[in-house]
């Protein structure tokens, strides 16, 4: 099979498309032909090897996974002797707890979060949706726990995070100001956000206790700078892990306004499986809508990675294994 390769830590130009054996599910494992994937941060980190978290992660000396991609959609070729539940011929979206998607197959465990694709989605818009919104969700309905009514401020709203964000919340009932740039403002509103601002016009943290939350979904501002604009039981959130927001977390947890982050890679793969589902009851019911900026073929992975690295990419970047659905 043909997978993207790297094996030394650097800039895209680093990874190569190489053909590698087909795995071989073990008893406990479905073999799936991926169909899409997405190219995401997370990736891009762990082909650079930084910052310095990134490389202990991935590394230290060399790559620990020649392979990336953390997600898929693609249909069941084959399962081990001991999987229930899954057959040959079944359509899934899954997420891997050791990478390798970016590739013509790969194996994953049946206790890996493993959900039922839904037939109103295409592949890339299934990854696509499920992206942002598997991040998401558990910051704004667990962490935050964003009600109807509540005000809501999503930063870096049109990216994968936070147009999922953005939608999650219109779909709660919360009032939501998007903040993004200039180009993608109609984007953001046609998304549910009731407000969008150009952050390169205005600052949103200038504002005084006018939200109930605020979601950093591009980490690029700080409890700091936003507690001002946050009302009285507030909740500052950020989707980057940082020595900072973990003190910030604990010291304002009885606070009069609160800190937080949630370590969604950390979360327990059956609460995934569960939100898998959920996601695509939300897609197949009109609250989410996939955002996709790009799709690339396999073959195309270094664009992929270079436009990723940007860190101006609109919604979900898509790389595709093969044109059909």
């Amino acid at each position: 099979m043909r997978a993207v390769v790297h094996h030394t830590f650097g800039p895209p130009d680093v990874l190569s498309t190489a053909e590698v054996p087909v795995p071989v599910p073990e008893a406990d494992e479905l073999l799936i032909r991926v169909h899409a994937a997405t190219v995401t941060a997370v990736d891009c980190a762990a082909r650079q090897g930084e910052p310095l978290p990134a490389r202990l992660a991935f590394g230290p000396i060399r790559p620990k996974y020649p392979v990336l991609g953390a997600d898929c959609s693609g249909r069941i070729e084959a399962v081990g002797e001991n999987v229930r539940g899954f057959a040959p011929g079944d359509e899934v979206v899954a997420l891997s707890g050791s990478f390798g998607t970016h590739a013509e197959y790969v194996c994953v465990s049946q206790d890996s979060p493993v959900a039922a694709k839904s037939a109103d989605l295409t592949h890339g818009e299934t990854v696509a949706v499920t992206e942002g919104a598997m991040t998401a969700l558990p910051f704004l309905r667990d962490v935050a726990r964003l009600e109807s009514g509540q005000s809501i401020l999503v930063n870096g709203a049109s990216g994968s995070i936070g147009s999922a964000a953005v939608q999650l919340a219109a779909h709660t009932g919360a009032e939501v100001t998007a903040v993004c740039s200039g180009a993608n403002l109609d984007l953001v509103r046609s998304l549910g956000a009731d407000r969008a601002i150009d952050y390169t016009v205005e600052d949103f943290t200038g504002a005084r206790g006018a939200y109930d939350v605020i979601f950093d979904a591009v980490g690029k501002s700080s409890f700091g700078r936003c507690r001002g604009a946050l009302r009285t039981g507030g909740h500052y959130l950020t989707t980057v892990s940082s020595m900072a927001i973990m003190g910030q977390t604990v010291w304002t947890r009885l606070g009069r306004k609160r800190a937080g982050i949630a370590l969604t890679g950390l979360r327990p793969a059956s609460d995934k499986a569960r939100d898998l589902v959920l996601v695509r009851e939300l897609a197949e019911a009109g609250a989410l809508r996939a955002v996709t900026d790009r799709e690339y073929s396999l073959d195309q992975a270094v664009e992929a990675h270079r436009h990723v690295g940007t860190g101006h990419k609109r919604g979900a970047v898509v790389l595709r294994m093969s044109g059909d659905d």
